[in-house]
């Protein structure tokens, strides 16, 4: 267990060994540390997967991933800081990494206040899942605001009828009165004035049964639109009905969790905080030990032994590069030469040919003088151009 919490804090188990007692133990404090923070980290990424795709191997399956993130993040930060006994410059070089483990401690707290405070979230989500429904059943009452404009026309037909209706019970009251003589001329019996009143009478009633029967049809039809707009109504609000239900995941968790009191979330991300910044103010705080002593010095071994490996290699390098110029320039002053010696042969070549030339033009101009002894000038001055002799 204590190599293994070593190897979690990124130390060199060989030069531990060498070490006393409270350098093993503090080396293993910081990689117990990384470790239960990795663990902590897979929780929490595990939820907060879950809280997504509701899928408990998912889950599983990426919380692992995530806690050997956190943790291979945790061991690279702890194993690179090196401790050289002045705090502020130590500080100065760990403040990305810092700022680092504040971003992470972050990411790894929020699912686990997801889950901390789940009831108050639950409570948040029903009020924001009912306001939701009550916005959505207006706007579809705004969609469909056809079905107040044919009640209004159905409302409009039946008024229509009602004062036809009226109208016909006036008319029959004064035919009644004439008929009787309680009313109109006062006189008992059907009179010419009865007869023009029940005419009216009569006119007005055709005219209301005519009414009635068109207004029947008139009615059912716009009673069956509005059936047909309620029930497309009723759909639509009960698909976002449905999904206001599955109004949960994550990003509205998380939503309603930022409408909670601002102090009980802080102190929990504050407690992550601490505990992903532990490792690295662990070894900030503590003092220069065997430890950083002996590492710094097999690393300064390793890389002097490493430089002059380096500079080996550049010597080597150096003398091939010396060799390959002297050949070139062997090679380059061979070349030089041959083509110098060349020119020279075919200088001297080209000299023999003129000579030779020139004794077998003297030979054949001697011996056309000696076979024509008075034409002499003449074959002497044959070709003569501007003085001078053609061979």
């Amino acid at each position: 267990m204590k190599n293994f919490f070593w190897w979690c804090a990124g130390a060199d188990d060989t030069i531990l060994e060498k070490c006393s007692k409270s350098e093993h133990t503090k080396y293993a404090g910081v990689g117990a540390t990384v470790f239960f923070t990795g663990v902590l980290a897979s929780i929490s990424g595990g939820y907060a997967l879950y809280t997504v795709f509701d899928s408990a191997v998912m889950a599983v399956a990426f919380g692992l991933l995530w806690g050997m993130v956190i943790f291979n993040l945790d061991r690279f930060i702890v194993s690179t800081i090196r401790k050289e006994g002045r705090f502020w410059k130590e500080l100065l070089m760990v403040t990305p990494r810092i700022l680092l483990a504040l971003v992470l401690a972050v990411v790894i707290s929020k699912p686990l206040e997801l889950k901390i405070f789940d009831k108050e979230i639950q409570a948040i989500l029903k009020e924001k899942q009912a306001e939701l429904a009550i916005q959505h059943k207006a706007l579809v009452g705004k969609q469909f605001a056809e079905v107040d404009s044919v009640k209004s026309e159905i409302t409009a037909i039946r008024a229509e009828i009602e004062a036809k209706i009226k109208e016909r019970n006036k008319l029959y009251e004064l035919v009644a009165a004439e008929s009787d003589g309680t009313g109109g001329t006062g006189k008992v019996g059907k009179g010419p004035i009865y007869e023009e009143k029940k005419r009216q009478y009569d006119k007005v009633d055709e005219e209301l049964k005519l009414l009635q029967a068109s207004a029947a049809d008139r009615i059912l039809v716009k009673e069956k639109r509005i059936a047909d707009l309620m029930k497309n109504q009723d759909k639509v609000v009960a698909e976002g009905q449905a999904s206001f239900e599955n109004y949960d995941g994550l990003m509205a968790r998380i939503d309603a969790l930022n409408k909670l009191p601002w102090l009980p979330v802080f102190f929990i991300t504050l407690l992550f905080i601490c505990l992903e910044t532990a490792p690295i103010f662990t070894k900030l705080i503590t003092n220069k030990g065997p430890y950083d002593d002996i590492l710094k010095g097999v690393e300064h071994e390793r890389t002097t032994q490493e430089m002059q490996r380096v500079a080996e290699r550049q010597k080597q390098f150096d003398l091939k590069q010396t060799i390959a110029e002297a050949k070139f320039a062997a090679r380059q002053e061979f070349e030089i030469e041959a083509k110098r010696e060349e020119e020279k042969l075919k200088s001297d070549a080209h000299l023999d040919t003129v000579r030779e030339s020139a004794a077998v033009w003297k030979h054949r101009k001697l011996a056309d003088i000696n076979r024509s002894p008075n034409t002499a000038a003449e074959i002497l001055n044959d070709g003569e151009e501007n003085g001078y002799y053609k061979w």
